[in-house]
C-alpha cells in the first residue's frame, strides 16, 4: 500500500524541463549556501489534468550539490506501473562554473522491480539515477514527463522537503478545466496563487523563492506540520477503471466500503461452520472476538502484497483462508469476515502507522493519507482495536505503531474519523528491581527483574524469541556495561488487556566497582542512565516529545564486610520541570545500600524558548544518573 504513496513523494521532489539557465555555482546567494548541502536552483512542476484518466506531469529541476553530504539530493527515482507511464527523461550535469560536462537519458537509468524486500507481490517498477560526480559543487538538471491514467492521487508541492536544502526558486502549476471541482489545502503559504481562466482551462500557480536551509534541531515536530505545501484533490476521480467522487472523509470512506471492500468477505462454508463451533458457548462478544483473533493469529502470517488497485484493495477473505497469509488489508478483511460469522460488528480502518504519531487531517480528505490498516470493534461501548499483522501482539493492544492518532474507519454508513487509544505517560512503565552482592574487589553479582508496560511493552520484542546465546549478545548491547555477563535470562509475557513483559536476569559485573587507596567507587545507577541532548541556541522550532514514559529503578547493594558504613554522604536529587520530574536517593541500613530512582518524561509540544529548560533538565538528570559513591574499605 505504501508503494503508491512513495511514488508520489519521490515524484514531487525530483523533476525538470531544460532552459538556458546559468548554473555557475558562484551565482548562488551566500545566504542560500549557509547550512545547505544542496541548493535547488529551479524547480518547475506542471500538472495538466486534461481528463480524469489523463493527467500529465512535467517537471524541470536543477539542483546544485555543494558537498558530498548532498549527493543523495541529486537522486531521481520514478515509479511506474500500468496506470502510470514515463513518457520521457533527459538530464544534464554541469561543473562548478556552470559548464556542461555530461548528458544522459532514460537508457542511463536503472530499471528494477519496486519490491521492498518484504513484499511477496509488487506490480510496480521504478527507474532511478544518481550522478557519479566527485568534484564539488556540481549541478544536475532533470527533465521528465509522466502520464497518469488517474486523478485520484495528485502529487503535492513541497518546495523544501528537507532542512539541509535551500531553494532559489520553485513553482507549482496546476491546469484543469474551468468546471472541474477541486479541493485545495495550503500550508505555510502566504497569499493566493496566480490564477488565469479562459474558456478552455483554469491555471493556478504557486511560487516560492529564497528559502534558506536550517540547522536541524533535536526534538522537532514532523516536517509535515510546518513545511510549505500545496495539496490538491479532484472531487470527481478515476482510478484503475474505478470512478467516484468525494469531498470529505465520509464520502471517501463510503467509496472505499462500497467499491474496494464490497463482496470480499465471503468465506468457505467449512470455515463458517468451524468459527461457529469455535465461539459456541462463550459468554459475550468480547470473549468470542478474542477467540477468533487468536485463531487468526495462529492460522495466518503477514506478507506484504502491493498489487491490484494501486495496492488499496485487499485480496478476498476466501483467498487468505486458503493460503494462510496476506498483507495488512487482507488480514483485516479476513478477520472481519470471521467476526461477521459470530455477528460481531467491526470497522476496516486506514491509519498512518509508525512510531511518530501522525493523524489524518480532519479538514482535508485524501487517498494518500495512510499506509496501514487495523481493525476496530465498537462492542457496545467497549471499543476494542486489533492489529492483525502480528502473531505475537495481545488481543486489544495497539503498540506505538498505531496508538493515539486519527484514522479513517470505512463503514457501510461512510467514513468516520476515529482516534486510536493513547499509551499515556503514566502507563508507559519500566519497573526494575535488582538485588546485587558487592565484593570488596568491586565485582558484583545478583538478580534483576524488570517489568515493561504500555509503550515499553515491546522494548525487548527482538530478544524474547531468540536462542539463549543470541539473547545474551543482544542484552549486552541494551545494557552496555563493560564485562557484563548474563548467567540466566527468562521472559514472561502476560497478554492481558494491559499487557506486560517480565524480564528476569541473573548477572555478573566483574570489576564494576573501582578500588583505589582503600576506597570503593560505585556508580549506583548501573542500568538506566538517561542520555543528554544536544544544546541548541536560538531555537526556532517548537519542542516536540512524541511519547512520554515513566521509569522506576530500585537496586539493593549488599555490601561486603570490608566496607565502612558510617561515612556516606547524601546525594539525593529532586528535579521538576514542565518536561518531567526526577527523583533519586540512596539509603544505607547496615550493610544494605538501597538506590531508588524515578524518571518521568512528559509528551507534548512546548514553545521553542523552553528548549533551554529541557536541555538543563536532561543534563541534570544525566549528572545525577552518573553519581558515584565513595565507600571506605577497612584497612
Amino acid at each position: 500500500m505504501k508503494q503508491t504513496f512513495l511514488f508520489f513523494c519521490f515524484m514531487c521532489c525530483a523533476t525538470l524541463v531544460f532552459s538556458q539557465d546559468n548554473y555557475d555555482s558562484e551565482l548562488i546567494p551566500s545566504g542560500l549556501k549557509s547550512r545547505a548541502n544542496a541548493t535547488i536552483r529551479t524547480d518547475e512542476t506542471t500538472i495538466d489534468m486534461r481528463a480524469p484518466d489523463n493527467v500529465m506531469l512535467s517537471v524541470k529541476k536543477a539542483i546544485t550539490v555543494l558537498n558530498k553530504n548532498g549527493d543523495d539530493k541529486a537522486r531521481l527515482v520514478l515509479f511506474y506501473d500500468k496506470n502510470t507511464a514515463i513518457k520521457s527523461i533527459k538530464g544534464e550535469v554541469y561543473n562548478a562554473a556552470g559548464i556542461l560536462t555530461k548528458k544522459f537519458n532514460q537508457s542511463n537509468f536503472n530499471d528494477e522491480s519496486a519490491a521492498d524486500g518484504f513484499s511477496l507481490f509488487v506490480d510496480s517498477r521504478l527507474k532511478h539515477y544518481l550522478p557519479s560526480e566527485n568534484i564539488y559543487p556540481y549541478t544536475v538538471v532533470y527533465n521528465y514527463e509522466i502520464r497518469f491514467k488517474q486523478n485520484l492521487i495528485i502529487p503535492d508541492w513541497i518546495p523544501q522537503d528537507e532542512d539541509d536544502i535551500s531553494v532559489e526558486k520553485s513553482s507549482y502549476t496546476f491546469i484543469s478545466k474551468p468546471a472541474d471541482e477541486l479541493r485545495i489545502k495550503t500550508q505555510n503559504y502566504q497569499g493566493a496563487p496566480e490564477e488565469t481562466v479562459n474558456e478552455k482551462q483554469k491555471t493556478l500557480v504557486w511560487k516560492a523563492s529564497n528559502i534558506t536551509a536550517v540547522k536541524p534541531e533535536p526534538y522537532s515536530p514532523s516536517r509535515d506540520s510546518y513545511q510549505t505545501s500545496v495539496k490538491i484533490a479532484a472531487k470527481n476521480f478515476t482510478y484503475y477503471n474505478y470512478s467516484g467522487k468525494y469531498a470529505n472523509w465520509q464520502e471517501l470512506g463510503k467509496w472505499n466500503y462500497d467499491d474496494l471492500l464490497k463482496n470480499r468477505r465471503i468465506l468457505p462454508q467449512e470455515t463458517v461452520n468451524f468459527i461457529k463451533n469455535l465461539v459456541s458457548g462463550l459468554p459475550d462478544d468480547k470473549e468470542k472476538a478474542k477467540k477468533i483473533y487468536e485463531y487468526m493469529q495462529k492460522k495466518t502470517r503477514y506478507i506484504s502484497v502491493q498489487i491490484g488497485i494501486g495496492g488499496f484493495q485487499p485480496v478476498t477473505a476466501a483467498e487468505v483462508d486458503r493460503l494462510g497469509y496476506g498483507d495488512c488489508k487482507a488480514l483485516v478483511n479476513y478477520t472481519q469476515s470471521l467476526l461477521d460469522v459470530a455477528g460481531i460488528e467491526s470497522y476496516y480502518c486506514v491509519v498512518e502507522a509508525g512510531d511518530k504519531k501522525v493523524s489524518f487531517d480532519p479538514d482535508y480528505a485524501s487517498m494518500v493519507q495512510g499506509n496501514h490498516v487495523i481493525l476496530c470493534m465498537p462492542l457496545k461501548g467497549d471499543t476494542t482495536w486489533l492489529e492483525c499483522t502480528s502473531q505475537k501482539i495481545p488481543f486489544g493492544f495497539l503498540s506505538t505503531f498505531t496508538d493515539d492518532r486519527l484514522v479513517l474507519a470505512c463503514t457501510k454508513d461512510g467514513g468516520k474519523l476515529l482516534r486510536t487509544p493513547k499509551l499515556a505517560t503514566a502507563g508507559n512503565l519500566q519497573i526494575r528491581n535488582a538485588d546485587l552482592n558487592v565484593m570488596a574487589n568491586g565485582d558484583i553479582a545478583g538478580k534483576m527483574k524488570t517489568t515493561f508496560y504500555g509503550s515499553q511493552y515491546e522494548n525487548n520484542e527482538d530478544v524474547i524469541d531468540k536462542a539463549p546465546s543470541e539473547q545474551k549478545k543482544l542484552l549486552a548491547d541494551i545494557y552496555d556495561i563493560d564485562n557484563i555477563n548474563f548467567k540466566g535470562v527468562d521472559y514472561i509475557q502476560n497478554k492481558v488487556t494491559n499487557p506486560e513483559v517480565i524480564e528476569n536476569i541473573s548477572l555478573e559485573l566483574p570489576r564494576y566497582g573501582t578500588v583505589n587507596n582503600n576506597r570503593l567507587f560505585l556508580k549506583v545507577n548501573a542500568f538506566n542512565v538517561h542520555k543528554t541532548i544536544l544544546e541548541a541556541r536560538s531555537r526556532i522550532k517548537s519542542v516536540y516529545i512524541n511519547r512520554g514514559f515513566t521509569d522506576e529503578d530500585k537496586i539493593v547493594y549488599n555490601l561486603p564486610d570490608e566496607v565502612e558504613t558510617n561515612l556516606l554522604q547524601q546525594n539525593d536529587k529532586n528535579l521538576k520541570s514542565i518536561f518531567g520530574e526526577y527523583i533519586s536517593k540512596t539509603v544505607l541500613e547496615g550493610k544494605k545500600l538501597t538506590y531508588y530512582r524515578k524518571l518521568v518524561i512528559n509528551e507534548g509540544t512546548f514553545p521553542a524558548e523552553k528548549y533551554a529548560e529541557f536541555f538543563n533538565f536532561t543534563t541534570e538528570v544525566n549528572t545525577a544518573d552518573n553519581l558515584k559513591l565513595i565507600l571506605n574499605l577497612k584497612k
